[in-house]
């Protein structure tokens, strides 16, 4: 994956020599030597990653973490500056920054803490999608435990809904009805009993019924799959 990031500094020199080196990295880096430009870089494009420097032309690297944090709470920052105090470093982190490096740095540090915020904020954004699971016009909120279909809200009993996110979080496989059992209902499966099939026939009328398209389907002999079907 190519990540891209934003560097702002205004150091021509340290710039282009820090765009080189990751360029070897395979990262893809757009420079702004002044704040004023890094802003609205920043607000026109989407970066992976950002680097700051302090002290920059129009708009300061402080007052730039704070407008790109505000708009912004998830893009790593780090901030690049030769102020080498701890009351530099608590108002950067205050301000919104992830990490600090203080210059002169070695560069293969740079790259490091660059990948470990990166590996972070690629977990936090993989955690965060798994809160939300979706087919079609279907969604699922796992926090505040809200299923809507298109602009519906849709009322669902406790095990409904854990029915449905087993069926969601294994969309377009097919399940047997013993996977269910065990699944979501942890016990093993009995033949004698159609709880199952009652319950799947539950999710079919409060969230198929007068919608398109249908999205539970039966594979005969062999179980259920939640998919989209094509035409």
């Amino acid at each position: 994956m190519l990540y891209s990031i934003l560097l702002v500094e205004d150091e021509k020199k340290i710039a282009d020599t820090i765009k080189a080196g990751l360029s070897e990295h395979d990262y893809d880096v757009t420079i702004a030597y002044n704040g004023l430009d890094g802003k609205k870089l920043f607000l026109d494009n989407a970066y992976d990653l950002i680097i700051l420097d302090i002290n920059l032309p129009f708009i300061n690297g402080y007052e730039l973490c704070k407008l790109i944090r505000e708009q912004d709470e998830r893009v790593p920052i780090i901030l690049l500056t030769a102020l080498n105090f701890t009351d530099n470093k608590i108002e950067g982190f205050e301000l919104g920054a992830d990490d600090y490096i203080t210059k002169p740095f070695e560069f293969r540090e740079l790259v490091a803490r660059i990948m470990a915020l990166l590996r972070r904020s690629d977990m936090r954004t993989e955690q965060e999608e798994e809160k939300m699971l979706q087919i079609a016009d279907l969604e699922m909120n796992l926090d505040s435990k809200e299923v809507r279909r298109g602009d519906k809200k849709i009322t669902l009993t406790a095990k409904e809904f854990q029915l449905l996110e087993y069926l969601l979080k294994n969309k377009e496989k097919v399940v047997s009805r013993a996977d269910i059992a065990k699944n979501v209902w942890e016990i093993d499966f009995d033949t004698q009993t159609n709880v199952i099939d009652v319950y799947v026939n539950f999710l079919r009328k409060k969230l198929d019924k007068g919608f398109e398209p249908k999205l539970i389907h039966t594979q005969v002999g062999m179980g259920y799959i939640l998919k989209v079907e094509e035409d």
